[in-house]
């Protein structure tokens, strides 16, 4: 009889070793599902399994290109007309592109340029000019101005107009 029960307690042990492993299988299979899930669902997807638009993409997306600018080194000063009375405008402006050739060819037409910028700050109101909405669309002329000057002369066009200091009084 001792032989019979040692013979029974050896199959039980081997059979609980075997529900050990099939149930740690069984949790690493559920981990690694739920984290394949996870990416799936973040619109990550699976590495190896990327989207061929995705890669696409990424190959035609263009290298930064830092900005360059020039500095308009005189103010532009003239009189607005505001509340039945002559005010001043003063503003130092710089010019901000991409392409170095369309600054080059801004330097190249300043005198022209300053005269249409000091033209479309004369224009502008004063109440206007108070407002950050105000300055924001003095920008926008001035960058269209700019722009058309540019564009007469046969040069690529600026990116921005910027305000280095801007008083009215």
């Amino acid at each position: 009889m001792a032989e019979n029960s040692a013979a029974e307690t050896a199959p039980a042990k081997k059979g609980k070793l075997k529900l050990i492993i099939l149930l740690t299988v069984v949790v690493m299979l559920a981990i690694a599902l739920s984290i394949a899930g996870t990416l799936w669902f973040l619109g990550g997807g699976l590495p190896g399994m990327g989207d061929d638009a995705t890669a696409e993409d990424e190959i035609a997306e263009e290298p930064f290109v830092p900005s360059v600018y020039l500095d308009i080194g005189k103010a532009l000063v003239t009189t607005v007309q505001g509340e039945g009375r002559q005010r001043y405008a003063q503003a130092y402006v710089a010019l901000g592109a991409t392409d170095a050739q369309a600054l080059a060819a801004a330097k190249l037409h300043m005198p022209l340029i300053r005269s249409q910028l000091v033209m479309v700050l004369g224009n502008s109101s004063y109440t206007a000019l108070q407002t950050p909405e105000g300055r924001q669309g003095l920008v926008e002329n001035m960058l269209t101005t700019v722009n058309q000057v540019l564009e007469q002369e046969g040069e690529p066009a600026v990116n921005r107009v910027l305000f280095r200091n801007f008083v009215v009084q």
